[in-house]
């Protein structure tokens, strides 16, 4: 069944006037808020205005745009930019001590890393298009699963956010859950930071999940 066109929905009239939207991620990824600015992510989620958000660098002028401040080495950026297209964690990414990252990476610091995140599913291409600059963070309120479905996520959120339903291009049958996050070091080695849906399906013990990364991923 065809997509919906993302450019009529009120997801785009929501983002263009600097208000959070919930949109859809592939199965088994689950919901997440997205908008302009961090301040609306963490509004719509009702937590401090302060807390950091990720940055979603689904559009190649972001990802460039953050590399000279990334302290990766040439192969480690190759892996860090796989992790995030293909394999869809959310990534913990070292900045440069003599490099800061733009003004607005601010809001996506941790600990002297970045908090990256960069899936870029098909459905929501001429919307993610026309918002190359998004912040980003599970559709949930604290304390709570993030949302599978649509319907969860206005059970959570209300009728204030407009939501992307795209729940007849996932898998219904299929558990969601948040992704899996990640730590990359200079040298490309990774650390497993929080379990998700990525992880699951390699058992309980997150070093299985990174042998399984060492060989379809690689690093240096």
């Amino acid at each position: 069944m065809p997509a919906p066109d993302p450019l009529d929905t009120a997801a785009d009239r929501a983002l263009t006037a600097g208000q959070a939207v919930i949109l859809p991620n592939p199965s088994p990824l689950t919901y997440v808020v997205a908008a302009t600015t961090p301040r609306a992510v963490n509004s719509a989620k009702a937590r401090p205005a302060d807390q950091e958000v990720a940055l979603w660098v689904h559009h190649d002028t972001a990802w460039h745009d953050l590399v000279p401040a990334l302290q990766l080495r040439p192969g480690a950026l190759r892996t860090a930019l796989t992790l995030l297209r293909d394999e869809l964690v959310t990534l913990l990414v070292p900045v440069r001590a003599d490099a800061a990252p733009p003004d607005w990476a601010g809001a996506a610091l941790r600990g002297g890393h970045l908090l990256l995140f960069g899936a870029r599913w098909q459905p929501l291409s001429r919307l993610l298009a026309r918002h190359p600059r998004l912040y980003v963070s599970s559709a949930n309120r604290t304390g709570r699963p993030p949302a599978a479905t649509a319907a969860q996520a206005a059970a959570m959120f209300g009728p204030g956010i407009p939501i992307t339903d795209a729940d007849r291009l996932r898998s219904t049958d299929t558990p969601h859950a948040a992704t899996t996050m990640l730590r990359i070091a200079p040298d490309g080695q990774l650390t497993h930071v929080r379990p998700g849906a990525q992880d699951r399906a390699h058992g309980p013990d997150p070093a299985r999940y990174l042998e399984h990364l060492g060989t379809s991923v690689g690093r240096v």
